[in-house]
């Protein structure tokens, strides 16, 4: 039994219904108001295929193509038109941005090419094009009316037995045993397994309806558009949709006129108080609110100074922290489905949102990695009304500003923070934000211009280049402090052998060690994907210390309460907040945590991969652990946080005479990718398995235990693996001159696309860009994907794609060395050896 509840995303749910099996659930839609009442009525019907993240890319591809076929499939008139779309650049950097899309879509097999000023005008002749460097145009985007997209998708529905009440409302959401059970309407009762929540703008007050809570960060923002008269000569229904972002609008042709909208730099929130309206009418006229957006409009098209406007539309549109839409099961409700949040493109991912949310309730896992839109991303911190009304006003003006690469939100900040966060801030922390805790990127030292640092957007070499190399060679050669309290840290603990048992079960590495031992190991699915990538240490016989991912924080309590055993002797603890982390890393950081421990460091007494509770200046009880996730030598130290200060300024004082000096992510992210770590939510995910990534020997094959994702590992060992996790060395590029690989690239072999780079750095040791990825091998006639071998690899001659632009790189395997010979000429680099993290 399913029951989705729909105020304003009606494209969204119509899909998860269309995509249903109908053998599988009995269904029925509870509609507070009429079909299509909320802002889906009013949305611009614009299906842009357009997007930065893959995920996105897919989905507006897969509504794309749905909406093309659904008219003939359910007699519905849809009005949907394929026109094109056209977005325009008036800078370099926002035209090297539509440059990374195309390379996107491109390889995704959606047609798009980089145009001139001259090429626009030819498509739109209504356009200025004076001050314009180039634009994108992708010819296969579409225009369609959002509400009869919403009926057509119903249609579909009910000819396959579903159920829709109309005007019924959701009161209550039953949960029993943190399961959904069945709701209460106005109508009655239904009782059901499943609950899909696609409430639009009132999703978050859906989700506080039940009796637990289910957190579903949004907040609505006026959204305004024009509708004007017809032109003299009315525009042809064919005439291509024009995206300015840097004027912050779009315009598209609406019966032979032109509606256009955009978002604006001072949003309007709404609805913060929780009001509860059913169906959405048009919100207030606000005309000089409007001002700028209709001057950029007037600047775009000259001509339209004469034509007559309609109507101004106002209506609410919903936006998230983070600018992606939110989709998944809630961490804390089994059955409880969430599809919210669409961000303004609610009709370009409808169609691919409910394809992967019906995938996800029938198979227990959709097709694609979703990560990046899971509800799980997001914490409780994240639904506080005052943060969301805060936040959304500087999300909404981020869709249209230009996202160079590394930037950060500004609202919402200082939430969660080290207690070194005062201590580090004054000696020239410079801040990012990972699931709303503060993190340091680099230090400046003094005397640098911090403002002019902190303004600094470029997609070539960063002003920071110098201050991070530094922090590196500082690793390297002596010893560094990088603050990792961000890191999610659970312990399990058990009366007896229940807590290794289950651990044994859920994790593919063989935790059975030493007490004092340290595992790196990955927490698997059914397919051999990682939920995970962790370490942990044994305690005791009956005592594990999990280290994980910041932002594993939700996703992996959820996984983990889901399957361990209900069994009272069986304990779980979220301990992140009591431990800061300070990871010592560098030759000299031996010395220093000798003298302050007086207690012997050396490989002997303190061998890799080991922890140790050990005296640290006057604290105790300090957890020393033997890695740096970086490959360099070095300790991590988890210090209860009321000693975190007195450790750092021990450390600190200490390694003065060592030349110790504090570093951030950025020295971090470099060290681990020139050393080819692979980093959970960067370059591991619920689709990547050990095997495909040279970590099959933290993998228990051969110790005859069972664990979830064996059989799929045995599977791959057997036949081979699909994918290769790769590292490519740049040989051709100029670090000071062209464009900077970020992550996204697309991997050429011999000229034909095998895959994306998952993460990239410049590698201050080897002189060069590393970027990493995976590598795919595709029959080049039938399409069908092969098994990828190592001859594969090695025998291809390979290129990375920035931005349109090619350069040569150089592929190399894992696992791999951590050690580097070093020569001063950039092409006599050799790589030999292996060490592990």
């Amino acid at each position: 039994d399913f029951v989705p509840s729909e105020t304003s995303g009606a494209a969204s749910w119509g899909a998860v219904l269309a995509s249903l099996p109908i053998s599988c659930l009995r269904l029925s839609l509870n509609l507070p108001c009429r079909l299509a009442a909320g802002t889906t009525r009013f949305c611009a019907g614009i299906v842009s295929t357009a997007r930065h993240v893959s995920i996105e890319l897919k989905m507006a591809d897969y509504s794309n193509k749905l909406y093309q076929q659904l008219e003939q499939e359910t007699g519905v008139q849809t009005g949907y038109m394929k026109t094109g779309s056209i977005s325009l650049a008036q800078t370099q950097d926002r035209l090297i941005s539509l440059k990374r899309i195309a390379s996107s879509l491109n390889v995704m097999g959606i047609p798009c090419e980089i145009i001139t000023p001259k090429q626009v005008a030819q498509l739109h002749p209504l356009i200025n094009i004076h001050d314009l460097v180039g634009a994108m145009y992708v010819p296969e985007d579409a225009l369609v009316s959002s509400a009869n997209v919403s009926l057509a998708l119903a249609t579909a529905a009910s000819r396959n037995g579903v159920q829709i009440h109309e005007r019924t409302s959701v009161s209550h959401v039953l949960i029993q045993k943190g399961r959904v059970t069945g709701v209460e309407t106005d109508r009655g009762k239904i009782q059901c397994q499943y609950f899909v929540n696609c409430a639009g703008q009132w999703a978050y007050e859906l989700g506080h309806s039940g009796d637990e809570p289910v957190n579903i960060p949004l907040h609505a923002c006026e959204h305004f558009y024009l509708l004007t008269h017809p032109l003299k000569e009315p525009l042809a229904s064919s005439v291509p949709t024009i995206v300015d972002p840097d004027g912050r609008i779009y315009i598209r042709n609406w019966q032979g006129g032109i509606l256009s909208g955009g978002f604006e730099k001072n949003p309007k929130p709404l609805f913060t108080e929780g009001r509860n309206q059913l169906e959405i009418q048009n919100l207030q006229e606000d005309w000089d609110h409007f001002e700028p957006l209709l001057s950029s409009l007037l600047r775009r098209m000259p001509d339209l100074e004469a034509l007559q406007i309609m109507q101004l539309v106002n209506c609410p549109e919903s936006f998230t922290p983070d600018m992606r839409c939110i989709m998944g099961e809630s961490p804390t409700v089994r059955g409880y489905f969430v599809l919210a949040g669409m961000n303004s493109a609610g009709i370009s991912y409808g169609g691919g949102a409910g394809k992967y949310l019906a995938e996800w309730m029938v198979n227990g896992y959709p097709s694609e990695n979703v990560w990046p839109l899971d509800l799980k991303r997001f914490g409780t911190l994240q639904s506080s009304r005052t943060f969301l009304r805060h936040r959304v006003m500087e999300v909404m003006p981020l869709m249209c500003d230009l996202k160079v690469p590394r930037w950060d939100f500004q609202t919402g900040r200082q939430l969660r923070t080290s207690p070194l966060y005062d201590r580090l801030d004054a000696q020239g922390a410079r801040w990012m934000e990972k699931h709303g805790f503060e993190r340091v990127k680099y230090f400046v030292p003094p005397g640098k211009d911090l403002l002019d640092l902190d303004q600094s957007k470029t997609f070539y070499k960063p002003d920071w280049f110098d201050i991070v190399g530094s922090e590196v060679k500082c690793c390297k050669e002596a010893v560094c402090v990088i603050d990792m309290s961000s890191f999610t840290k659970f312990e399990i603990s058990s009366t007896g052998d229940q807590a290794l048992e289950s651990l044994q079960y859920l994790f593919s590495n063989d935790l059975d060690v030493p007490v004092g031992h340290v595992v790196h190991t990955g927490m698997l699915n059914e397919k051999g994907g990682y939920e995970n990538d962790c370490s942990i240490a044994r305690l005791s016989k009956r005592s594990f210390f999990m280290i994980s991912p910041t932002d594993q924080q939700v996703h992996c309590w959820a996984w983990l309460k889901n399957r361990l055993p209900n069994d009272s002797n069986l304990t779980m603890e979220d301990v992140t907040w009591k431990y800061t982390a300070l990871n010592l890393i560098g030759p000299r950081a031996v010395d220093v945590l000798s003298e302050l421990s007086y207690a012997p460091i050396t490989p002997e007494h303190f061998p890799s991969l080991f922890c140790k509770e050990m005296s640290v200046g006057y604290a105790n009880g300090i957890r020393v652990m033997s890695i740096t996730h970086t490959g360099e030598p070095g300790f991590m130290l988890y210090i209860p946080i009321e000693y975190a200060l007195h450790v750092y300024n021990e450390v600190m004082n200490m390694g003065q005479k060592y030349g110790i000096r504090n570093a951030g992510y950025y020295a971090l992210r470099s060290l681990r990718i020139e050393k080819f770590f692979a980093f959970w939510g960067q370059d591991l995910d619920a689709f990547t398995t050990p095997m495909e990534c040279g970590r099959e020997f933290q993998v228990k094959l051969d110790k005859g235990m069972q664990f979830v994702g064996q059989e799929a590992l045995l599977e791959q060992k057997q036949n081979g693996v699909y994918k290769r996790f790769t590292m490519f060395i740049l040989e051709d590029h100029d670090t000071d001159m062209d464009l900077w690989p970020w992550w996204g690239e697309p991997i050429f072999r011999n000229g034909r696309y095998v895959g994306k780079t998952t993460s990239s750095a410049y590698s201050y040791t080897l002189e060069r860009h590393v970027c990493l990825g995976f590598v795919h091998h595709f029959d080049e006639k039938t399409g069908e994907e092969l098994v990828v071998t190592t001859d594969f690899i090695n025998q291809g001659e390979y290129e990375i794609d920035i931005a349109g632009q090619r350069f040569q790189a150089k592929a190399k395997l894992y696992p791999f060395s951590s050690l580097f010979t070093q020569r001063r000429r950039k092409d006599e680099v050799e790589l030999s050896g292996y060490q592990r993290e």
